[in-house]
């Protein structure tokens, strides 16, 4: 797909009309494919001439998604974002709106605010498919509740206090802040949803914010692990010094991880370019079955390596560093154990699961002698 991706775009710089019917006589499946491997900077240019961009937004890999929103701008992608999928307006959210174990109140909000810009079917559906929990965060970070006493027939409502209902006051916490978007999405919810209107406005006058942050991270770490990506903790175990008696040992074939649904565009095995990189060339001998279980198994190695080292999950940069840092570490594991037993790389890979590999060659001290 790589010169047809450049083809096309290199047409729509001059003849959007002809580009546009070049991606029309492609199946869905193919232009899903010419978009994730697209570089992210062009994908918008693509997306804007798909002929029934529904079709194939969808469709895009979650990570994929959020790096081709981010490329054209949070600010701009409304147009994009109203096609996606709750579960991957859910997935941006859970890749891009954390720093580490804290939520970035500042990014949450932009992608709010890009799923306001895709319309209020798409804010509506958004509010309901991200965490409960997120929405008071954000709320609490940008407005002040107050409930209207039903018992003080003097009462004023607050300075600057905007309400809905008559009941719930709102006063943005910052002086001149904007509330059009937390306002909107509380008009719709209002008018669509009641109860949860009303829960998320009591959360913000009575919720712990540390509380509604822990709930959160625990259910976006359930799901980042569906996608493949473990806790840190687990993630760092691939870092786990062996003894020199336990590094040479040879365990026997790797038990199958079995297959998941993949958030990042990767068919399949990269290509060993790099002299260097044994273990794609050694992948590349493997049998098709075995070779079919060391691509996800070595996906998930390469999501750990992202975790471990606290690469942003939701940057397009995250994945090829990551794999790039997988590739070369267990490589060096690769080689060591193939000279130290006097075999083929390959028949080490067949007997050695890849995050072993991975280890062995990040205990390596430069002290070792090289293969």
């Amino acid at each position: 797909m790589g010169s047809r991706t450049h083809e096309i775009v290199a047409l729509a710089r001059h003849d959007r009309e002809a580009a546009a019917r070049e991606l029309g006589a492609l199946a869905p499946d193919q232009q899903v494919a010419l978009v994730c491997e697209t570089p992210v900077a062009d994908r918008g240019v693509l997306l804007a001439l798909l002929p029934q961009p529904e079709a194939v937004v969808p469709q895009l890999p979650e990570a994929e998604l959020c790096f081709t929103v981010k490329a054209v701008g949070l600010h701009d992608a409304g147009w994009i974002l109203e096609h996606a999928t709750d579960e991957q307006l859910q997935s941006c959210v859970d890749l891009d709106a954390w720093a580490e174990q804290r939520t970035d109140p500042a990014t949450l909000g932009d992608w709010l605010e890009s799923f306001a810009d895709a319309g209020d079917e798409t804010l509506l559906r958004a509010s309901h498919a991200i965490d409960p929990e997120l929405l008071m965060l954000w709320l609490t970070q940008r407005l002040d509740v107050v409930l209207k006493p039903n018992d003080d027939p003097g009462w004023q409502p607050p300075a600057g206090g905007q309400t809905i209902d008559g009941q719930f006051y709102v006063v943005a916490r910052a002086g001149g802040d904007d509330l059009a978007v937390p306002l909107r999405l509380l008009s719709l919810l209002f008018e669509v949803d009641y109860w949860f209107y009303f829960r998320i406005l009591q959360s913000v006058t009575a919720e712990s914010l540390a509380d509604n942050e822990e709930w959160a991270l625990r259910w976006r770490s359930g799901r980042l692990q569906d996608l493949g990506f473990p806790t840190w903790e687990e993630a760092m175990s691939i870092y786990g010094k062996l003894r020199d008696d336990e590094r040479e040992l040879l365990p026997g074939p790797p038990a199958p991880l079995g297959e998941w649904h993949l958030p990042v565009w990767i068919p399949e095995l990269p290509a060993a370019g790099d002299p260097a990189q044994t273990l794609l060339r050694a992948a590349g001998e493997l049998e098709p079955e075995a070779r079919r279980a060391f691509f996800y198994a070595f996906v998930a190695l390469v999501n750990k390596v992202a975790v471990a080292e606290r690469l942003p999950l939701g940057d397009a940069e995250s994945t090829p560093k990551a794999l790039e840092r997988a590739v070369a570490i267990a490589s060096r594991g690769l080689d060591w154990l193939a000279e130290r037993h006097g075999l083929r790389p390959v028949e080490v890979l067949r007997r050695t699961a890849v995050d072993r590999l991975f280890r062995v060659g990040a205990s390596l001290d430069r002290a070792d002698p090289s293969p």
